[in-house]
């Protein structure tokens, strides 16, 4: 048994993949059983941004483990892979909120979608990396064809419109769909996926899904869509598969917890798309000039940097920016947000738009 454990599997011993898994497991446990159980309570965006701080600190914790035991450059390459997964889930934050707005979900019922669409990402992320990572065992090449993926998805973000607008078309034409073929109701069942009611022909009861089903799978989706980002950019900053798949995952657990706080204050980040395009492009070029034809060096520690100070210019320019329209908000009497899930930039308020459940 012991032996086992010191087995290398995709380069590391089975003890290091066993003891991180053994962590995701306690805190999915510890936030769905222990902090959780009241499935009436909203969370609010003090407490969101508490468990945001709780779960970038566990982030940061592990990365200073991996620089202990695995060394300097490592660890550099986790934190660097950490903040670039942490930078591009911010896009997949107002893409939900959109998901949300537009099935009308409230706040109390998002946790449980989010909370399975973590568990549902952690599966799925770790397919597409451990395919990323055969690919690029096989053959090199796959990480130039990697950064031309990037450098085009980095260009097409800063020149394409919304995002959020796309997907809510996206979301349209699925609930457009499911609402023909399948049995889905038109209002929830408290936080269930599935309910019985009477089938409409033979009156008899029968499984429906509720719009909260829909929603769990809408987010997924958009999940997947933004892993084809992701994982490319971060086996731009390394190819251990160890470091790739835990920052990873480390990013993708405070994405729930960052959600709340993000999506209360979404308007105010109007303007990050940019910088966030201007990462993907970096990350692409990084390959190109520097791992592919080896014209210059770029330490872990400088894509680190780089990648900090574009999300950091960009958090502050879009916050900048719309300064004047959150004073404006903040005036007596000219706010229309209340407990829900407020729309993204270029979404109308709550009750102008047609919502999928009227």
């Amino acid at each position: 048994m012991v032996d086992f454990l010191y087995t290398l599997w995709l380069g590391k011993p089975v003890w290091m993949w066993l003891g991180f898994h053994a962590v995701v497991f306690f805190l999915l446990a510890f936030d769905l059983g222990l902090l959780h159980r009241d499935k009436t309570r909203e969370i609010g965006v003090r407490e969101s941004l508490l468990l945001t701080a709780f779960y970038l600190t566990l982030g940061l914790c592990f990365g200073a483990w991996i620089w202990w035991y695995l060394g300097a450059q490592a660890g550099q390459e986790y934190l660097a892979g950490l903040v670039v997964e942490k930078s591009l889930s911010m896009d997949n934050v107002f893409v939900i909120a959109v998901i949300f707005g537009f099935l009308g979900i409230p706040r109390v019922a998002q946790h449980r979608v989010l909370l399975w669409g973590i568990l549902a990402a952690v599966v799925l992320r770790g397919l597409m990396i451990g395919l990323g990572a055969a690919l690029v065992h096989e053959a090199e090449w796959v990480l130039t064809f990697f950064a031309a993926f990037l450098i085009y998805a980095g260009v097409k973000m800063l020149v394409s419109g919304s995002e959020e607008e796309a997907e809510g078309e996206t979301a349209n034409r699925f609930v457009a769909f499911a609402r023909k073929h399948l049995r889905v109701t038109r209002d929830l069942d408290g936080q269930k996926f599935l309910t019985v009611r009477p089938d409409p022909l033979t009156g008899r009861p029968v499984r429906w899904l509720t719009p909260l089903a829909l929603a769990l799978v809408l987010v997924n989706g958009a999940d997947v869509i933004f892993a084809v980002d992701s994982v490319p950019a971060i086996f731009a900053i390394t190819t251990d598969t160890y470091v790739v798949y835990t920052s990873n995952i480390f990013a993708i657990l405070g994405l729930r917890a960052l959600y709340f706080a993000l999506a209360a204050m979404v308007d105010r980040f109007a303007y990050l798309k940019g910088a966030l395009a201007m990462i993907l492009i970096f990350i692409g070029l990084k390959i190109v000039v520097a791992d592919t034809f080896d014209l210059v060096t770029i330490e872990p520690w400088q894509a680190l940097v780089v990648t900090v100070a574009l999300l950091g210019g960009g958090i502050a320019y879009s916050l900048w920016r719309t300064r004047a329209a959150a004073r404006a908000e903040a005036a007596p009497g000219a706010g229309y947000l209340e407990a829900g899930t407020p729309p993204a930039p270029g979404v109308r308020a709550p009750g102008t738009v047609t919502n999928a459940n009227h």
